[in-house]
């Protein structure tokens, strides 16, 4: 079993890795770190670049988090990546950050965030920036 956390270089995605780090200590499971793009990496600033996720990779091993970091280009959406990773490790648990978006900006947009939370079949914990600990 693991725990799947979906992470960008924000606030929020902090948030959320943290979170996913002490929820994966308490169980002593696995930790899989998401960070995807859809394929417009370089252009892209929620994909994480290598001096970021060499970082991760040093905070998890300090920690002693036995995890795994995945950084798909498929050319899937956000949500998708981490719904494939949440199925493909039996994931007892997903992370994901939240950030404050008006209505109309969630109509127009969409939210990966939503789409997680009404997809996944397993629970979701969602946090916000500066809430995690």
């Amino acid at each position: 079993m693991t725990i799947v956390v979906g992470y960008v270089p924000t606030p929020e995605g902090e948030a959320a890795l943290t979170q996913a780090i002490a929820e994966a200590r308490k169980s002593s499971t696995t930790l899989v770190v998401i960070n995807s793009s859809k394929g417009d990496a370089l252009v892209d600033n929620r994909y994480a670049q290598e001096p970021e996720i060499q970082s991760i990779e040093d905070r998890l091993a300090t920690q002693g988090i036995d995890h795994v970091i995945k950084q798909p280009v498929r050319g899937h959406d956000a949500a998708a990546e981490v719904l494939d990773a949440a199925e493909e490790h039996n994931a007892q648990l997903i992370v994901i950050g939240l950030r404050r978006r008006t209505p109309v900006g969630k109509l127009i947009m969409g939210s990966v965030s939503q789409r997680i939370l009404l997809e996944a079949d397993c629970p979701v914990l969602a946090v916000k920036a500066g809430m995690a600990g």
